[in-house]
């Protein structure tokens, strides 16, 4: 892996209120060496995309259970790449239906996780993705 640690921004958009996933994801992507953030409930997207840019992270992960993913995946992506963030992995994972997360990933969002998905697996997936597109980086 590579010398610096990935920076992780984990989000709730949204007025979504629960966050045990949320929780239990950021605790895993830590334990696998990740330096997390986590920045509660009831975020906007504009402070999701501001907390990316101000932490200097390398991906954001939303977690969404309310159903408003098709807004608020796009919407936090926009914001990124008007801050010139346009090589930050966005990933997630929510009650999604399969062809939300197709047309969602046609759009240029990484990865999705359902329930029941092994927190290894998404750890898994930041660090190949990390490796793949972030290695030459200056640590």
């Amino acid at each position: 892996m590579a010398e610096r640690k990935i920076r992780v921004l984990v989000a709730k958009p949204g007025l979504d209120g629960h966050d045990r996933g949320a929780k239990v994801i950021a605790a895993s992507l830590r334990d696998a060496g990740m330096e997390v953030i986590y920045t509660g409930l009831h975020q906007t997207p504009e402070k999701i995309a501001a907390t990316a840019l101000q932490e200097d992270v390398d991906v954001v992960a939303l977690s969404i259970l309310s159903g408003a993913h098709m807004t608020l995946f796009p919407r936090v992506q926009k914001l990124l790449l008007d801050n010139g963030m346009d090589d930050v992995l966005i990933t997630g994972g929510g009650i999604i239906p399969q062809e939300d997360v197709e047309e969602l990933q046609a759009l240029g969002i990484g990865r999705l996780f359902g329930p029941g998905t092994a927190t290894a697996d998404a750890a898994a997936y930041i660090m190949s993705w990390f490796e793949e597109n972030r290695t030459d980086d200056e640590g």
